[in-house]
């Protein structure tokens, strides 16, 4: 069986760290499951809010339950730091529920690879804002 890799691997520079930031934006911003799904390892753990995510199968269910409540769904990730294996990232997106009303979630997240460039750790802190149609930003 083939090792699964997903490139730019660690050790990460300034470059590469980038690199791997704008592969997850625009992979969470295709808002398919299981093709996000494959940038982690199948032990991958998450938290997320308060809820804690662990494997792949886990994850496709999150993210499949996410974007059926959070409609017109647009993120933004910009890098914060990096290091051998792991970045931090802070991020926004904007989203409508299902009443229409439109919110900005914000916060940071801290990821760990493995040597194949998997994500097998992933932290996120968010907050949620109302806001009007008018001050979307994405």
């Amino acid at each position: 069986m083939a090792v699964e890799k997903k490139f730019p691997l660690p050790p990460f520079t300034e470059e590469t760290a980038k690199q791997k930031v704008q592969l997850a934006e625009d992979a969470w911003n295709s808002q398919d499951p299981v093709k996000v799904s494959k940038a982690y390892t199948t032990h991958t753990e998450w938290r997320n809010r308060s809820e804690f995510v662990n494997g792949r199968e886990e994850v496709v269910s999150f993210l499949t339950r996410k974007w059926e409540t959070e409609k017109n769904y647009k993120l933004k990730k910009e890098l914060w730091a990096y290091s051998e294996n792991r970045i931090a990232v802070r991020f926004e997106y904007e989203f409508q529920n299902e009443d229409g009303q439109w919110f900005r979630a914000y916060g940071n997240e801290n990821w760990e690879f493995d040597e194949n460039g998997l994500m097998q750790k992933r932290y996120a802190s968010i907050n949620d804002l109302a806001i009007d149609e008018k001050d979307r930003r994405l």
